[in-house]
């Protein structure tokens, strides 16, 4: 019976440990959690999503309060956000920073990528990605994903970095038909990418699916019918599935069938080097099956997993665009605060039913993912409780990344270790 350690990643010059671990925004997937995934020979990815309020974090940095301060006066103007743009150069410096700060402390023999999200239009679309992306590339890291979007022209934006044919660029899809859309679209810079995550309906997060038959597809059928492609047009780009791959044996049995390696996210989100609040891990581990919802309170208009209980949903967010606006579009709009206005408009028609603003059908996912109030995540997450013990205080004893990495690499028969 084989194990995932049986099994290698092979990139370029690279033979790397078959485990990816999933990009998770905002800073949910750290540094310090890629970086162990890299010790240990595998993948580890860090988010680029709201990078300059992850520096503020980490480096005592002031860009969403200089943001703010120079965008004040136009934040009680809910009518129009066309004006509230991002600093460019300050933005090229933060992705920059960020990069370093895992580039710098890498050890081992694995990678470090960039997860970078095409849905964070920052009122700029192109240029803001162009910037992400590319000083990414200058700082060094190892390869970047393209999520979150088609990406249709993302290589383009990259094609005259020198860095462009030699770090690994990759791009998550959900069928094969967005991967044929891809390719087609980016022929003419005569580059594929390096890797395809595949990522199935079982996945955390925004998904690739509609919100109503997500449900009815198979993350399997996908990759075979990807293969299959693949195998016909005579391409041979590795494939690496995600979404519902909880156990090792779940890992090994993509492997055996041509898989390149997996992408998991869902078991490290319980991990000491995760980024989540301790509190906010123990509301994982207690999650039950009927606590996880797929729903459409995305402002991105993509369906999204998460713990129902998330105190986000619902909640009257004034928007906070001036301090972040990282999903305004190319005319400074965005779903939310198109919702934040009519709810605002109905409470004031009634003001009998109170003066409280609850915003139901969508999310400020600026505002709560700063804060770790949506609580995204995989299907499985109800699972979590069977990969630890209770300890006796009542609390769920965290793991540390390498434990859940090796438990992914050595298992067999569909075991999960626990923590000593």
């Amino acid at each position: 019976m084989k194990c995932v350690d049986d099994f290698r990643l092979r990139l370029g010059q690279h033979e790397l440990v078959p485990i990816v671990i999933g990009g998770m925004g905002v800073d949910i997937s750290t540094v310090e959690l890629a970086l162990e995934a890299a010790r240990l020979g595998g993948v580890g990815h860090i988010s680029d999503a709201m990078v300059p309020t992850v520096i503020d974090r980490h480096f005592q940095t002031r860009y969403v309060k200089d943001k703010l301060q120079l965008y004040k006066a136009n934040v009680k103007n809910l009518g129009d956000k066309s004006l509230v743009k991002f600093h460019l150069g300050e933005l090229e410096e933060a992705t920059r920073m960020h990069v370093r700060r895992a580039m710098d402390a890498k050890k081992g023999p694995g990678m470090v990528f960039i997860n970078c999200m095409e849905k964070l239009t920052m009122n700029d679309p192109r240029e803001t990605l162009r910037v992400r992306l590319n000083a990414a590339l200058s700082a060094g890291i190892d390869g970047i994903t393209l999520a979150a979007g088609l990406h249709l022209g993302s290589f383009g934006l990259m094609e005259d970095h020198p860095r462009f044919r030699d770090a690994k660029l990759g791009i998550i899809v959900s069928s094969l038909r967005a991967l044929q859309l891809f390719l087609r679209k980016n022929a003419r810079t005569q580059r594929l990418p390096d890797y395809v995550v595949v990522e199935g309906p079982l996945a955390g997060g925004h998904l690739g699916f509609g919100l109503d038959d997500w449900m009815k597809h198979d993350l399997a059928t996908i990759v075979a019918e990807i293969q299959a492609w693949l195998k016909a047009e005579h391409l041979d780009i590795p494939l690496i599935p995600a979404g519902g791959i909880f156990t090792g044996s779940d890992a090994t049995a993509f492997l055996e069938n041509g898989a390149s390696a997996v992408q998991v996210a869902t078991r490290f989100t319980v991990t000491k080097e995760c980024g989540l609040p301790d509190p906010v891990k123990q509301e994982y581990f207690k999650a039950n099956e009927d606590d996880i919802e797929v729903n459409g309170i995305s402002p991105t208009g993509y369906p999204m997993r998460m713990i129902k209980g998330s105190p986000g949903i619902g909640a009257g967010t004034h928007p906070n665009c001036e301090s972040f606006g990282y999903l305004l579009d190319a005319n400074g709009k965005c779903a939310y605060i198109e919702a934040y206005n009519r709810q605002v408009a109905a409470v004031a028609a009634n003001p009998e039913g109170g003066k409280k603003i609850r915003v139901m059908d969508k999310t400020c996912l600026c505002t709560h993912m700063r804060d770790f109030d949506i609580w995204t995540c995989g299907h499985y997450t109800y699972r979590l409780k069977d990969t630890s013990v209770k300890d006796p205080d009542g609390t769920w004893r965290l793991l540390t990344a390498e434990h859940v990495f090796k438990d992914y690499q050595f298992s067999k028969d569909g075991k999960v270790a626990l923590p000593v």
